[in-house]
């Protein structure tokens, strides 16, 4: 069984990320094959819930309120178009339900209360469900956590050196405090990045290490490739290579063997071998839904004929139990666990 540990260098996860492909891949597969669960894809829908007209100046985000990208400012979603959304979501197979929010920190108001309400609605259909609403504090991430939040996403996006070139707006050390606060809450930890955004190898190998070096490894690591959108800054950054996808996945199934690995942003520019090269590498789970936030992404149907050919299941919901916290009544929890 392949040892956990949180004290990579930099130099021996670039051995890993360097290694040639065959070869990685084949050792990411047999990391990922320890689990007997390997076939097993966790599915999660993302929705906006209050999009656009972000103050941060994210260089990949079509929300960020200073470029114009063509996205229309919406007020917060009403709590029952979000039940809907995410009734939706589980009928067509996805065990999670992602709520983003284009703030740049939570605030302690009505739209916040709002988000509490949602969070036990959806809760409630026996869904995970993930919120990802900016920077928050400690009180913040235990009320969410209270409500039966089951994960917070906060990315780091690329390496610490390289992170003022495509943010300046908050700091490496404000989102890692935000990791620490949704971690003492006993919320799970849904944290990675974004390939394509011109940054080097050895960013990706950074920004690795970060997350692998965390107290505890993140729950679930989401590898995007970035979407260009016109009008922001990285509008004109060519495609990522599947490779550099293929890499980053193996590398991450490597060092952190236990974690879920999200193949995310960019699915619609992969075809169905590129896709299945991400999941032999050890990707397992992926956003399902014709959008992401505000970005296109395969449909059900194509995602369905896809598991079926590549003998993919579903993975339920709370396969591994709800966190103590979120108890609200009595439930049935899984009898299998992931090795």
């Amino acid at each position: 069984m392949t040892e956990i540990r949180n004290n990579w260098t930099k130099e021996e996860i670039a051995e890993i990320y360097h290694t040639p492909l065959l070869d990685l891949i084949y050792r990411a597969a047999t990391v990922h094959r320890e689990n007997k669960d390997y076939s097993e894809v966790q599915i999660s829908s993302l929705i906006s819930i209050k999009t656009g007209g972000c103050p941060e100046d994210c260089a990949y985000c079509p929300q960020a309120a200073r470029y114009n990208t063509g996205v229309n400012v919406h007020a917060i979603m009403p709590k029952e178009e979000v039940v809907a959304v995410a009734e939706r979501a589980k009928a067509g197979g996805a065990s999670r339900l992602c709520m983003g929010a284009a703030w740049r920190e939570v605030r302690d108001n009505r739209d916040f209360d709002k988000v509490i309400d949602m969070v036990k609605a959806v809760n409630a259909l026996d869904m995970e469900v993930c919120c990802t609403l900016g920077m928050l504090n400690e009180a913040q991430a235990q009320r969410l956590a209270d409500a039966g939040l089951y994960a917070y996403n906060h990315n780091l996006d690329t390496s610490e050196d390289d992170y003022k070139r495509i943010i300046t707006t908050r700091t490496y050390d404000e989102r890692l405090q935000t990791l620490e606060h949704v971690r003492k809450a006993k919320i799970t930890v849904c944290s990675g990045g974004i390939i394509g955004l011109g940054e080097t190898a050895e960013d990706r190998i950074s920004m690795l290490k970060t997350l692998s070096n965390l107290p505890k490894h993140p729950e679930s690591v989401p590898i995007n490739a970035l979407v260009p959108v016109k009008g922001t800054p990285l509008a004109n950054q060519p495609r990522v290579s599947v490779w550099d996808m293929v890499r980053m996945i193996a590398t991450t199934r490597i060092i952190m063997p236990k974690t879920v690995v999200r193949l995310s942003a960019g699915r619609t520019e992969m075809s169905t071998v590129e896709q299945a090269l991400c999941f032999m590498a050890g990707a397992n789970s992926i956003f399902a839904g014709e959008k992401l936030l505000t970005t296109p992404n395969p449909s059900l149907d194509e995602d369905r004929m896809m598991f079926e050919l590549l003998g993919l299941t579903p993975r339920k919901a709370f396969k591994n139990g709800r966190p103590q916290q979120t108890i609200q009544e009595p439930f049935v929890q899984e009898t299998e666990t992931t090795v």
